[in-house]
């Protein structure tokens, strides 16, 4: 009789192993999945992203960061509006990727402040009162700007912001 009480042991035993052996794959198989779920989700994955770069072959451009340029002086001019006299007033930056494009606008800040005053005079009152019309402004004043660069061999600038405008 001693036999047979041995013999429900083992099965008893084995059946309790089995049990925490399922439990702790389940434990496993869940951890695993909120980890690969959580990268899905944060768009990133289990492989670096230089492997990546070398299964295709492709380098990607290193991000420069953008610098800019204060023109201290305020360019202020007057626009004449239905037989008035009206005043512009704008306080202008430059931003480039390339610090000699700045300094290049730089060194030949005369040139570009007198050109900018003549794109500023000939706009027209109106237009200027609207974000439309200011930003149209920005886009002549950097085609001018890049204008006196490319003549005289210097790269461009990107954009020409408004620190502060007024029409009057």
């Amino acid at each position: 009789m001693a036999d047979n009480n041995a013999s429900e042991a083992a099965p008893a035993k084995k059946g309790k192993l089995k049990l925490i052996l399922l439990i702790v794959l389940v434990v496993i198989l869940a951890i695993a999945l909120s980890v690969a779920g959580t990268l899905w989700f944060l768009g990133g994955s289990l492989a670096s992203g230089d492997h990546d770069e070398a299964a295709t072959g492709e380098v990607e451009e290193s991000f420069v960061p953008s610098t800019y340029a204060d023109i201290e002086k305020a360019l202020v001019t007057t626009i004449q509006s239905e037989g008035r006299q009206r005043y512009a007033q704008a306080y202008l930056s430059f931003e480039a990727r390339n610090p000699d494009a700045l300094a290049a606008a730089q060194l030949h800040l005369p040139l570009i402040r007198s050109q900018l005053v003549m794109v500023l005079s000939n706009s027209d009152f109106t237009e200027l009162q609207t974000p439309e019309g200011r930003r149209a402004l920005a886009e002549r004043m950097l085609a001018t700007v890049n204008q006196v660069l490319e003549r005289e061999g210097q790269p461009p600038i990107e954009r020409v912001l408004f620190r502060n405008f007024v029409v009057q």
